[in-house]
């Protein structure tokens, strides 16, 4: 799904599933076309990949999977959030497991932290022997060693009868706050605590070396510092609700009032996230984890309705697969 020549680019895309119109006609937008993989980016190429965005855990229809994503930047992998399914896609797109070096974790819901663990044994088993870095907020430690402790009789006879490295001396977890979580040779990220009550959750910056700045809002409910956090980045992925479609489910059945109450105290409607992306000045907003998830009822248009109330930039409504060129 990569361009094969660096710097080939296809400017507002193909399928207005993937690119809704922009009122700045003449921004040019990079969107890979859908039949090239990621595997075979150039070793400059920075890209982004929308694994998984549908908002919540349940796994409803395989075409949309919880939230999950892929930076790669050259041949080294970076996830941010690891919902169900993110294995899977990243197989499918055909990256090596064991090209990932670290796991970010913005918060400890389910939809976000699911499957840290088996994508650890999963890169291992398909032949990691580099350290992978897991960072997320207080907790991370026990998620990681629970999972790990889990599975010490497969880990302990494949050791011995494999000769594979220890996974348990490979994986390194990092919990972190407000602040810098990180920074290596390619990438340095910074995270904000933002309104997702009841739980700890952060957005993410990533400072990509060579100038491109990317903002993942993580989840959370209208939240304006966000916007001074993101001042001016390149992209901002942020989830996104629709309004109407919850105030149907509530008609349908009363008993998920509860189940509506938070979502709306911890969640971002359209038009409110397009007050971000505004106050923000960011270049191209990415819409993702959409709530509800997985409802044939919205279409695109009534995604970026909200938005362009007060958001006039460039937008991207995103879906799974999805591969956005960064640079």
């Amino acid at each position: 799904m990569l361009c094969r020549t660096p710097n080939v680019r296809t400017t507002m895309l193909v399928d207005r599933r993937q690119v809704l119109r922009s009122s700045l006609a003449s921004a040019a937008l990079t969107i890979l076309p859908s039949t090239l993989a990621l595997s075979e980016s150039a070793p400059e190429a920075v890209l982004l990949c929308l694994l998984g965005t549908k908002g919540g855990p349940s796994v409803r229809d395989i075409s949309q999977l919880p939230f999950s994503n892929l930076l790669r930047i050259g041949s080294t992998s970076y996830i941010i959030d690891a919902g169900y399914g993110t294995t899977y896609r990243l197989i499918e797109k055909g990256i090596s497991l064991a090209s990932i070096r670290c796991i970010f974790v913005s918060h400890h819901h389910s939809d976000h932290n699911f499957e840290v663990g088996p994508l650890l044994f999963n890169a291992w088993a398909n032949g990691l022997n580099n350290p992978i870095d897991i960072y997320g907020p207080a907790g991370i430690d026990h998620l990681i060693k629970a999972y790990l402790d889990s599975n010490k009789i497969d880990i302990d006879i494949r050791i011995v009868d494999e000769g594979r490295p220890d996974l348990r001396t490979l994986v390194a977890e990092h919990a972190f706050k407000e602040g810098l979580v990180m920074e290596d040779q390619n990438v340095r990220v910074s995270a904000l605590r933002v309104l997702h009550p009841p739980i700890e959750a952060y957005a993410l910056k990533f400072e990509i070396k060579g100038g491109k700045t990317l903002v993942f809002s993580g989840d959370t409910a209208y939240f304006p510092p966000l916007a001074e956090f993101a001042k001016n980045a390149d992209f901002m992925v942020h989830e996104v609700m629709y309004g109407p479609a919850l105030d149907r489910l509530v008609k349908r059945n009363p008993a998920a009032k509860m189940l509506m109450d938070h979502l709306r105290a911890a969640h971002t409607l359209t038009e409110d996230v397009g007050r971000i992306a505004a106050a923000a000045n960011v270049k191209t907003l990415v819409l993702s984890h959409f709530v509800p998830g997985a409802d044939a009822k919205i279409t695109d248009d009534d995604w970026i309705a909200g938005i362009r109330k007060s958001f006039a930039g460039n937008v991207i409504v995103g879906r799974d697969r999805l591969e956005i060129a960064i640079n």
